[in-house]
């Protein structure tokens, strides 16, 4: 079982657009409408992403007879809320063929020279693809004023800026799906406490993540801010309760299902002889 009634998890999850936004009231470790537990969430994402694959394939193929459509699904969210983890989850159930994904790290010498939306715009998937970000151009709205690495007036210009460039982009048959990983800050701490406690996990720890916990009232301030200034009805966001990894990824796997069965992408019709062709192949010695 996954849903418990019709309502459709992008109603559930949608945050309003424009409204403010307070996270303390969204808890963590929600499982809305989800299956019952971690067993069944598993075996719940692992039936859609069979789904996913056809209507993915579907999507690629489309985009040979001319579908200009594509998927951009955007994941944002603190450090150990799961971006990573929902790509290999999520995203490894899909075909690499037609899959794009980027992950956005501190900007290079070279894009820091350009408009802080010039990387993002170098990464757009194009016609027929799933473009995956794992985080974003709201970095440039969230690391930028936490840390102030951009004038205050100039952060605030950004927001409108990302509304029009996402406004773009969903003029121009894109798709997209903005998932905010909401994490508590208590399971943050036990999640780098495995990373430290396990030789293998160490290498995505540094020093510096403990220093950026005691930024944590900060970084929600910013993200309620952009949730709401950059929440619009083409391009709304959604709040995903991150504590428990197993619905996190059952959650993103169904808004990308729901959003793929609204598309409903078709194979495009040969642009040849099908009976001729075959005749060909039978008579060939």
């Amino acid at each position: 079982m996954t849903h418990k009634d019709s309502t459709s998890l992008r109603e559930r999850l949608r945050l309003p657009a424009g409204e403010p936004v307070d996270l303390s009231r969204y808890d963590a470790a929600a499982t809305p409408a989800g299956p019952h537990g971690k067993a069944a969430g598993k075996a719940a994402t692992t039936r859609i992403g069979e789904r996913l694959a056809v209507l993915q394939e579907r999507l690629w193929a489309a985009s040979t007879g001319g579908d200009r459509r594509r998927v951009l699904l955007v994941l944002q969210g603190m450090d150990t809320s799961g971006k990573g983890g929902t790509v290999k989850h999520v995203i490894g159930l899909l075909n690499p063929s037609g899959c794009r994904i980027t992950a956005f790290k501190a900007p290079t010498a070279e894009e820091r020279a350009h408009p802080f939306l010039w990387r993002v715009e170098q990464a757009l998937p194009i016609r027929g693809e799933l473009g995956i970000f794992d985080r974003s151009h709201y970095e440039d709205v969230l690391v930028a004023r936490v840390r102030e690495l951009a004038p205050a007036p100039e952060v605030a210009r950004r927001y409108e800026q990302i509304k029009r460039f996402e406004r773009s982009l969903t003029g121009d048959g894109v798709t997209l799906i903005k998932c905010f990983l909401h994490i508590s800050y208590e399971e943050q701490r036990r999640r780098l406490l495995k990373r430290l406690d396990k030789p293998e996990k160490r290498w995505k720890f540094a020093a510096s993540d403990i220093d950026d916990r005691a930024l944590w009232p900060a970084f929600q301030e910013a993200y309620e801010i952009a949730l709401e200034r950059c929440g619009t009805s083409d391009a709304p966001w959604y709040l995903i309760p991150a504590d428990h990894k197993w619905y996190r990824n059952w959650a993103v796997s169904t808004l990308l299902l729901e959003h793929f069965e609204e598309l409903d992408p078709r194979y495009p019709e040969a642009d040849f002889d099908v009976a001729e062709c075959r005749k060909r192949l039978l008579e060939q010695p």
